[in-house]
C-alpha cells in the first residue's frame, strides 16, 4: 500500500507543540477542497462538512504536534544546550541530525556529547540526560550561532519516512501526524458519501504533546455533540512489550477501542457496533484513569461531552523511528466515517 501523498507531507514538515504554523497551514489547504475550513489564534484548525439530516455535530479530533527540541543557551563556543518539547528518552537523542527552524529560514545541526573513549568506565554505564548533550550548527564561535539562530527556536530530527515491506511506514512525528490525517480523512470520506445525517468536524489541534491546550480550546467553540479523539497507542508485538499491563493490539488488528472510566460507555459501544457491521477489525484497550490523550480534557469541557477514544497501534513512540502498520491506519478512518453514519436526530447520550 503506497504512503498517501499528503500522510508524507504532513509527516515531514516540521511542528513542534506550540511552532505547529507550518503543518497546520498543509492540513488546512488541503481540507479545503472538501469542507468549511476555519482556524484560531492558539493554532488548531477544523473543517467542517455539512450534515444532511440535523444529526449530532461530530468532533474528529487528532492531534498535529510533534515533539521536538528548544535552544536555551548559545556558549561562546558555538554550541546550543537544548530541553525537550514534549517527552523524550535523551538516549534517542545522541548523535541525531535535526533541522532547526529559524526566523531565517531551516539550519541543520547535530546532537552531540562527550565520546565514549573520554568517558570513565562508571560513565559508560549510565544513561546520557539532556544535560549532557549540545547542538553543533558548525559555527564558528558563540557570535556566529547568535547570528544564525536565537534562544527560543526549536528543532525536529531530520529523518524522511521509509517504506518497509508489509505495508509498513517509517517517520519521526507519526505521534500524532497520524490522528490529525485521519481526522482528515473522516472528513474528506463523509463529504464524499454526499455528507452524514449531522456535521462532522475534523479538528487538528495543537499543543497536546505539552498541555492539551489546543483540544480544550477548539472543542469549547465547537460545542460539539460528541467527540472522538484519534491517537497513537502502543503496538504488542515487538520485542520488550509484557501483555497484561497493556492490551493486546498488534500489527494488522486495526484501530483499538478504549473503554474505561473517562470514555463515553455509549459512545464506545456505537463504535464496536460500527466496527462489527462493517467487519472492520478492531481491538480494546482498557484505562481505568487517564487516558494520556486529548480526551482526558475534552470529556469535561463546558458541560461535558461524549468522547471516545480510537487509536492506532505504533512501534518505536517518541522517536525518529516510529512505525506503523498503513492498513490499521485506513481501517480507523472508515471505522469513524461509518460512525458518524450512524449519528441521526434521535440518537441520544444522556445516560
Amino acid at each position: 500500500m503506497p504512503t498517501p501523498d499528503f500522510l508524507r507531507t504532513l509527516l515531514t514538515t516540521p511542528g513542534p507543540s506550540g511552532y505547529e504554523t507550518p503543518v497546520a497551514k498543509v492540513w488546512r489547504e488541503a481540507a479545503g477542497a472538501f469542507a468549511e475550513v476555519t482556524h484560531d489564534t492558539v493554532g488548531s484548525s477544523v473543517a467542517r462538512v455539512k450534515g444532511t439530516a440535523g444529526g449530532p455535530l461530530t468532533a474528529i479530533i487528532g492531534h498535529i504536534d510533534e515533539i521536538g527540541v528548544i535552544v536555551t543557551h548559545i556558549d561562546d563556543d558555538g554550541f546550543l544546550r537544548f530541553e525537550g518539547v514534549g517527552g523524550w528518552d535523551p538516549i534517542i537523542l545522541v548523535g541525531q541530525r535535526i533541522k532547526l527552524t529559524t526566523k531565517d529560514g531551516e539550519l541543520d545541526g547535530v546532537i552531540g556529547k562527550k565520546p565514549i573513549h573520554l568517558m570513565k568506565a562508571d560513565d559508560r554505564k549510565s544513561v546520557p540526560e539532556l544535560k549532557d548533550l549540545h547542538i553543533d550548527i558548525g559555527a564558528k564561535d558563540g557570535d556566529d550561532a547568535r547570528a544564525r539562530l536565537r534562544i527560543g527556536d526549536v528543532a525536529v530530527i531530520a529523518a524522511e519516512p521509509v517504506e518497509l515491506p508489509n505495508d509498513r511506514l517509517v517517520s519521526r512525528s507519526m505521534d500524532n501526524r497520524l490522528g490529525a490525517f485521519v481526522a482528515f480523512e473522516v472528513a474528506r470520506l463523509v463529504a464524499e458519501a454526499g455528507g452524514a445525517p449531522g456535521d462532522v468536524a475534523a479538528v487538528a489541534a495543537v499543543q497536546e504533546e505539552t498541555n492539551l491546550v489546543g483540544s480544550r480550546t477548539s472543542v469549547f467553540s465547537l460545542r460539539p455533540d460528541v467527540a472522538i479523539v484519534v491517537d497513537v497507542t502502543f503496538a504488542t508485538d515487538q520485542p520488550g512489550i509484557s501483555l497484561g499491563e497493556l492490551s493486546r493490539q498488534p500489527f494488522g488488528s486495526g484501530p483499538s477501542i478504549t473503554r474505561g472510566s473517562m470514555v463515553h460507555p455509549l459512545v464506545t459501544e456505537l463504535l464496536i457496533e460500527t466496527a462489527e457491521a462493517n467487519r472492520i477489525p478492531y481491538t480494546l484497550s482498557a484505562a481505568g484513569r487517564a487516558t494520556g490523550t486529548d480526551a482526558d480534557v475534552v470529556h469535561l469541557t463546558r458541560g461535558g461531552i461524549p468522547t471516545a477514544v480510537v487509536s492506532i497501534p505504533l512501534r518505536y513512540m517518541h522517536s525518529p523511528v516510529e512505525m506503523v502498520q498503513l492498513g490499521d491506519v485506513h481501517d480507523t478512518a472508515k471505522l469513524i466515517a461509518e460512525f458518524t453514519q450512524k449519528l441521526t436526530a434521535e440518537t441520544s447520550f444522556l445516560r
